[in-house]
């Protein structure tokens, strides 16, 4: 069976296309099918999770909002975060939801560390933190034992839109990015990390990154 993680390099690409392209995906998927991790930023945008409430889209304004089908709350996307969406087959690796979160926790941990930066997880609010304040969020969607959707790490951003949500559905939320601790570090120069932390943690060979 494949043990590879096929990585692709999506460069900026419109929320809307990714998330069709990862349903198509899934849904085409068979057995044998590599897993996958895609890179990309999204331009200015806000998504809401499957249990996403109203009352947290506080002042949304002119960055567009769009319902989607994974996990969680609302969030937003933008140029300078680094999104990483795996498209894995859980049933073929043995692993539960539950499992696959705290590997991508973890991926973002090390990443992190490795640039001098100490981060956690929290057990009952999945994503990373930094002194409190979140660097990363997760969310999945689960369909017939594979999972899409992933992590968006804040690397080098304009955190204000996040003030015009309850970010994950909590009021007050700090939010914080890389370059808050590491000045100058770009998403380009993470992408190679993440993958390899993150095939680290999901025991895989990350092959060649490719674009499309």
């Amino acid at each position: 069976m494949p043990t590879h993680l096929r990585v692709r390099d999506l460069g900026l690409q419109p929320y809307a296309d990714s998330f069709e392209a990862m349903r198509a995906f899934t849904a085409a998927r068979t057995p044998s099918t590599p897993d996958e991790l895609w890179l990309v930023e999204h331009p200015p945008i806000f998504t809401q999770g499957l249990n996403g409430q109203p009352e947290h889209l506080l002042m949304p304004g002119d960055i567009p909002v769009v319902r989607t089908d994974r996990g969680g709350q609302v969030t937003y996307h933008g140029p300078g975060q680094l999104v990483g969406y795996l498209l894995f087959d859980l049933g073929r690796a043995r692993l539960g939801v539950r499992d696959t979160v705290e590997h991508l926790e973890q991926a973002v941990i090390g990443l992190l560390a490795g640039l001098g930066i100490e981060a956690a997880s929290k057990r009952d609010a999945p994503g990373v933190y930094v002194d409190g304040a979140k660097i990363a969020s997760l969310g999945l969607k689960v369909r017939g034992g594979r999972c899409y959707h992933g992590l968006a790490l804040n690397v080098a951003m304009d955190l204000a839109p996040f003030s015009r949500i309850n970010p994950c559905g909590y009021a007050g939320l700090r939010m914080c990015q890389v370059s808050d601790f590491a000045p100058g570090m770009s998403v380009e120069a993470l992408k190679p990390r993440l993958a390899h932390h993150l095939a680290e943690r999901l025991r895989q060979d990350a092959s060649t990154r490719t674009t499309t």
